[in-house]
């Protein structure tokens, strides 16, 4: 009998697995894959969960892999909800509840279309699912520990989907096939505290503080590239934590993100703020001191063989042909590119995040429906 994806997705959000509490969801699908004949493993890593199953012989010639995770995020104030969060209710078509959309929906329909493939046209190749429950968090444990592992055991993908939602409006409207690098910058500048009435006898680290913040805003990066937008920076956060009025702050801190396209890399982009830096700096006559954090670099999988697969399967399914995109935030898509190509496909993800999150269950047939029909395309 076919594997519901609804009612895989609807036990899936009723295990409670908010980063980075297992939850109970890798161990469901860890049985229902080992009962459909994949081997599977536990590639846990300090304390994030991950899942690695795969049917087939290790290193065979074509190894297709689907990735995703199970862990969700907080669900926030719970009386806003108008459902139980991880009561998985349905309400006239429709699936509520943590990870509806982001992303248990997605891991049940690609592990409820890998588990049909291989029980009733068993391929000529192998079949990689590889899941994390730390994609909401730091990522540092979850799919990099899955690819390690893979690296140090000779598990190989020859291609791979991540099946983060990457629908505006419309199921089938949108491919993946990059990411913007991200990374954010820390600055702390630091003056002489005194007495606001006594400027002259204190280093106010505020004027500084603020020229920077307008120099790094106010730079145009870039005007876009061939398949990027334009790179942007957003000032997220000027504090001095000083409650006084009559007091100069010895200190001040900021942070900025940036999302940045190919035409640069983290390492460009870093030199660019420290230039910026020294000259607010002497300008100013403060210590100013700068950490960065990068959560990845920018990439591209070309078009080609596996967006043209994933194109066919999903406008056979949904009757739209999709855009090939690199808009949005980061994924573990970004950490998968350095193993084989990778593109992401999944639901509209209007809802992820938010209260009352939500899919409408025909989308989750559709999205089984499309990564079925990649598994037969891609080992016909």
């Amino acid at each position: 009998m076919p594997i519901d994806p609804v009612a895989l997705t609807a036990d899936l959000i009723k295990c409670p697995s908010v980063t980075p509490v297992e939850g109970g969801a890798l161990q469901l699908l860890d049985k229902l894959l080992s009962d459909a004949g994949f081997e599977t493993w536990r590639v846990d890593r300090g304390e994030t969960p991950n899942l690695y199953a795969r049917w087939g012989s290790k290193g065979a010639n074509k190894s297709f892999g689907f990735n995703g995770h199970t862990d969700v995020v907080p669900v926030g104030d719970v009386d806003a909800w108008t459902v139980d969060p991880f009561g998985a209710e349905i309400r006239d078509g429709i699936l509520y509840g943590r990870g509806a959309t982001d992303m248990k929906s997605g891991v049940a329909a690609f592990a409820a279309a890998a588990v049909d493939f291989v029980r009733d046209t068993p391929p000529d190749g192998a079949i990689v699912l590889a899941i994390t429950g730390d994609e909401e968090g730091p990522s540092t444990d979850g799919t990099i520990a899955l690819l390690d592992w893979m690296e140090a055991q000779g598990e190989t993908m020859t291609a791979c989907i991540v099946g983060e939602p990457t629908c505006p409006e419309k199921m089938g409207e949108m491919i993946k096939v990059g990411r913007r690098g991200s990374m954010t910058s820390h600055f702390t500048v630091t003056g002489k505290q005194g007495h606001s009435a006594y400027p002259h006898r204190a280093l106010n680290p505020l004027p500084a503080m603020a020229r920077l913040m307008d120099r790094l805003a106010s730079h145009e990066l870039d005007k876009g590239s061939d398949h990027f937008d334009p790179s942007t920076l957003a000032v997220v956060t000027i504090d001095t934590g000083n409650p006084a009025t009559n007091v100069i702050p010895a200190a001040c801190k900021a942070s900025v993100n940036i999302r940045f396209n190919d035409l640069h890399s983290s390492a460009s982009v870093s030199d660019w703020i420290q230039t910026e830096v020294d000259a607010v700096a002497a300008d100013f006559g403060v210590a100013i001191d700068v950490v960065t954090r990068v959560s990845g670099e920018s990439f591209l999988t070309p078009p080609g063989p596996l967006s043209d697969l994933v194109s066919t399967a999903v406008e056979a399914e949904t009757g739209i042909m999709p855009e090939l995109s690199t808009t949005g935030g980061t994924s573990d898509a970004r950490f998968v590119k350095n193993h084989c190509p990778v593109v992401e496909f999944g639901l509209v993800g209007k809802t992820m995040h938010q209260v009352d999150e939500c899919v409408p269950t025909e989308q989750i047939h559709q999205l089984k429906a499309v990564y079925a029909r990649i598994l037969r395309d891609y080992f016909s």
